[in-house]
């Protein structure tokens, strides 16, 4: 066995939703698995996406051989731009990833620049001192891959998202017998996707949902919108599909939804028979119950395509009376006012709303392993160590107890977080200290726009307690104050009781305490107010507003 350390150090998705990256190392090359993105949590205000902080990855740039992409979900694939603004290595991805890299490189004017290049379940390939072995698995999205990554200790598996789908629609079936095969040769450790772990049983496969569809195509009398994730092509293909059998036109409706569909048409995933497609603009043509129309937003997204139809305010799509609409897609933690929100909406329009509500055959189905996936898989492999990945702290913790039960055919398990360490040798593996990792706040998609922790406190600070600007006008020339000083308020309410003549006699009377020289320091004369009347106002109404005067020079 060789003499060496092998180290993991994930980035990011251990202890979280999202952000996924891990970091091999192996003397002196590394490289890197995914690069996925977040998005924000309520407390992040104006804070549009956040990415891993790769300082780490920066600080060891010389030695990355190679930025490896298991599938092309935006917690795998969406923090990209950062990473190879700052980092000039290979991308490697299956065919269908590539092509969503593509269309976000190209938006972040990247695309030029970058190196990527393609793989395919089965073809092993090199990157630095590590053989990759691509296995092909089943996900909500197509070309979805695991890693089975050889290094001098031995083979470690990545499993990437993943559920054991018997039946995928695609007929590119899960490959066991690869996973099998790597279990009676022995894996060293094996890192499995948690997401999914608090479910008993199996995920059902991707076929269930036609059932409903099928049945909701069949009763629909009028127009019928259906919106997904635009990444679920099978979901997309099968909409098309059926609305072909029903013979209703289809109107594909958002801008990542249409880049999706092409995409997939392109690549051969999504079959689209000649004359079904209608553009946007020519939806109005179309009798209501010849129609299917295909659109983003499922989330309630504020400027989503749906969420505008929901309120009247899309140019093409408009949601009337006796429509139907079919939201096929889980409720992400987090955004259920949002969505709740929009089917309100949509109920006031009386149209005919179906969503996720523990239904009877399905609308949505999961793309992660539930419980017995997740065992299938660990005792096909039957690792040396398991490492729970992908997932909030009490899912990783869940997996990690799951695992240890099964005596038979895990090692040892071990649970880490983001920015912990796991070192492998020839005597065995241990936590061996920490890197610096953690979030950084990306204020625009289309811009790498870093929001520092400074401007999130200042904005938390402005939701809480608003804004006064006392206003000033000075005479440049004489130093005297022209008018009594104006106050305006946002966001905090001054109420009654004099509070704000009260307000502008304590700005009155710093002006009047002041010298000649402060006076035409409008620096130090600002510094003066604002400590003056935070004083005033804290003392008043117990609230700290963030105070801005401004000076008007006459």
């Amino acid at each position: 066995m060789a003499t060496g350390k092998l180290q993991i150090v994930p980035l990011g998705g251990l202890g979280e939703f999202g952000m996924n990256c891990m970091a091999v190392r192996w003397g002196d090359d590394i490289i890197v698995i995914d690069a996925g993105l977040m998005f924000p949590e309520a407390e992040l205000l104006g804070v549009d996406i956040v990415v891993p902080d790769i300082s780490y990855l920066i600080e060891n740039r010389q030695r990355i051989r190679a930025i490896i992409l298991t599938h092309g979900h935006e917690d795998h694939i969406g923090a990209l731009p950062w990473f190879l603004s700052e980092l000039k290595i290979p991308v490697y991805g299956t065919e269908f990833t590539l092509a969503y890299v593509e269309d976000k490189l190209d938006e972040h004017g990247l695309l030029d620049d970058a190196d990527l290049r393609e793989i395919r379940a089965n073809e092993r390939f090199r990157a630095g001192i590590f053989t990759i072995h691509p296995i092909q698995v089943t996900h909500s999205l197509v070309d979805c891959v695991a890693l089975a990554i050889h290094t001098p200790l031995g083979v470690i598996i990545h499993t990437g998202d993943f559920k054991v789908d018997p039946t995928p629609t695609d007929n590119k079936l899960f490959d066991l017998h690869t996973f099998a095969e790597y279990g009676k040769e022995g894996v060293l450790a094996l890192f499995q996707d948690s997401t999914n772990v608090e479910r008993k049983g199996y995920t059902p496969s991707e076929r269930a949902v036609r059932r409903k569809f099928d049945e909701v195509f069949a009763h629909t009398k009028r127009r019928l919108f259906i919106s997904c994730f635009s990444s679920s092509i099978h979901r997309i293909n099968l909409a098309v599909e059926l609305a072909y059998q029903h013979g209703r036109k289809v109107a594909f409706i958002g801008r990542s939804m249409n880049n999706s569909a092409e995409i997939a048409e392109d690549l051969g995933y999504i079959e689209i028979p000649e004359g079904l497609i209608v553009n946007p603009g020519e939806m109005k043509n179309v009798p209501p119950e010849k129609l299917c129309v295909i659109i983003s937003g499922t989330q309630g997204e504020p400027m989503s395509a749906l969420s505008r139809a929901a309120v009247d305010n899309h140019k093409h799509a408009k949601i009337e009376k006796g429509d139907t609409v079919m939201l096929s897609s889980r409720i992400i933690p987090g955004n259920e006012k949002t969505i709740y929100r929009m089917i309100d909406h949509l109920f006031r329009r009386e149209a005919h709303v179906i969503y996720e509500d523990g239904t009877s055959p399905p609308v949505h189905v999961s793309g992660h392993a539930s419980q017995e996936e997740l065992k299938l898989l660990i005792n096909l492999v039957k690792p040396r160590y398991f490492i729970p990945i992908h997932g909030e702290y009490r899912q990783l913790k869940l997996h990690a107890e799951m695992a240890a039960a099964m005596r038979s055919s895990v090692g040892k398990v071990m649970l880490i977080e983001s920015g912990e360490i796991l070192e492998f040798d020839e005597l065995g593996a241990r936590k061996s200290g920490r890197i610096n990792v953690g979030r950084v706040c990306i204020d625009s998609g289309n811009r790498t726009d870093v929001v520092e922790d400074l401007i999130i406190k200042d904005r938390r600070h402005l939701s809480e307690d608003g804004i006064v600007l006392p206003i000033i006008a000075i005479n440049k020339l004489s130093g005297r104050v022209e008018t009594s000083p104006e106050i305006v308020t946002r966001g905090f309410n001054a109420g009654e009781n004099g509070f704000m003549d009260g307000a502008r006699q304590i700005v009155m009377d710093t002006l009047e305490q002041s010298s000649e020289e402060e006076k035409t320091d409008y620096g130090v004369i600002k510094e003066k107010i604002r400590a003056d009347l935070k004083r005033y106002i804290s003392k008043q109404s117990q609230r700290r507003p963030l105070i801005m005067p401004v000076i008007l020079e006459i």
